[in-house]
């Protein structure tokens, strides 16, 4: 074969993306030489990246949480429910004021800190839930065996409805999140100090994870939901009842999001109405990085991304000389994002998700 036949054989596309590809790793590899060879950037103490680390495993495990609802609507539905954010935010702004300052004014929330973390996630996941459903009620059940842009473009219109009511009803200003004088400060582990907050953000996370894992592996709603989400045809005619499943499923999702929703605003002690939008995109970002649909997946991406975005700035970008590197997390996590579309995109786990469906 002639070279100029080659050529004309050669599809350039993909001679861009192994080019970007090897790009990339390139950057990747030099940052971190550069960094842990060279000592380029400011030098960091075994605490320090310690600190690091366990400040991306507690922010992973709420992408975790949140990327739950993204991963069993779509197991279910096949649709991207881009209003996920907001079910979050309802259950951290209404938390937030509808009791928490009420707790925080009478002192409540200092002298009985665990039942006020128990009575503010009450009200958290009840209203998310209670969004979710009417959401899943109102806006997608009509639009059921509609084109899959039909709910997308719903989901996007119900994500700003939600939004701009939350900021009719409590204002568009930053609310302070309370968190009891207990959860202050630092604890020390094996002689190392860590931030109580995210040291229970990362518990909490996990005892939930896994309780969602048993609960969809081990009960009958679980089963019934997997059955769903295998095909609905055959469910209904098994004695599944579909619609009341997909509830379901919403509901759940919903429930880890208002988990979620309490402890992103202990870690960050403030709320507002736009609050869902990043977190939400953060997490359907953890869920395609896991593989779409997988509920394991959906937990690993979010610690996985986590983490990259606590370590990947000290660790890879400072090695380049990038100014400001902790404030571009952001890129951190969206190259990622593009990273896994153009290696690997039905995500960590979606070949074996897709297996056991063949």
């Amino acid at each position: 074969m002639t070279l100029s036949q080659r050529l004309k054989e050669t599809d350039w596309i993909d001679v861009i993306l192994w080019l970007f590809r090897a790009v990339i790793i390139i950057l990747i590899v030099v940052g971190i030489v550069r960094k842990l060879f060279f000592g380029a950037g400011v030098a960091y103490s075994t605490k320090d990246w310690l600190d690091f680390i366990t400040s991306g495993l507690s922010q992973g495990g709420l992408y975790a949480l949140i990327a739950l609802g993204y991963t069993m609507v779509y197991g279910v539905l096949f649709m991207i429910n881009f209003a996920h954010g907001e079910f979050f935010m309802s259950g951290a702004m209404t938390s937030a004021i509808l009791v928490g300052a009420t707790l925080d004014s009478t002192g409540f929330l200092d002298s009985q800190p665990l039942i006020s973390i128990i009575l503010l996630i009450f009200v958290s996941v009840l209203t998310s839930m209670v969004v979710a459903l009417l959401t899943e009620r109102i806006a997608y059940r009509p639009l059921r065996r509609a084109p899959r842009l039909v709910p997308l473009i719903t989901a996007i219109g119900a994500s700003f409805f939600w939004q701009n009511l939350f900021r009719g009803f409590f204002g568009s200003a930053v609310k302070p999140y309370p968190v009891p004088e207990s959860l202050e400060g630092r604890v020390n582990i094996m002689g190392f100090d860590f931030l109580k907050v995210r040291i229970v953000v990362l518990i909490a996370s996990i005892i939930a994870l896994i309780a969602l894992y048993l609960f969809v592996q081990k009960t009958r709603t679980g089963k019934a939901i997997r059955a769903v989400a295998e095909d609905k045809d055959v469910a209904t005619l098994m004695g599944i009842d579909v619609d009341r499943t997909i509830a379901i499923t919403f509901a759940v999702g919903a429930f880890m999001a208002g988990i979620a929703a309490v402890l992103w605003g202990m870690t960050f002690k403030q709320v507002n109405f736009t609050m869902g939008f990043v977190p939400g995109i953060k997490a359907f970002t953890a869920a395609v990085l896991g593989g779409i649909g997988s509920i394991p997946g959906a937990a690993l991406g979010g610690f996985f991304l986590g983490l990259i975005e606590a370590v990947g700035p000290p660790l890879i970008l400072e090695g380049l000389n990038l100014p400001g590197v902790h404030q571009l997390k952001d890129v951190i996590a969206f190259t990622l994002l593009v990273l896994v579309l153009i290696f690997r995109p039905q995500g960590i786990l979606g070949e074996k998700m897709a297996e056991k469906k063949a």
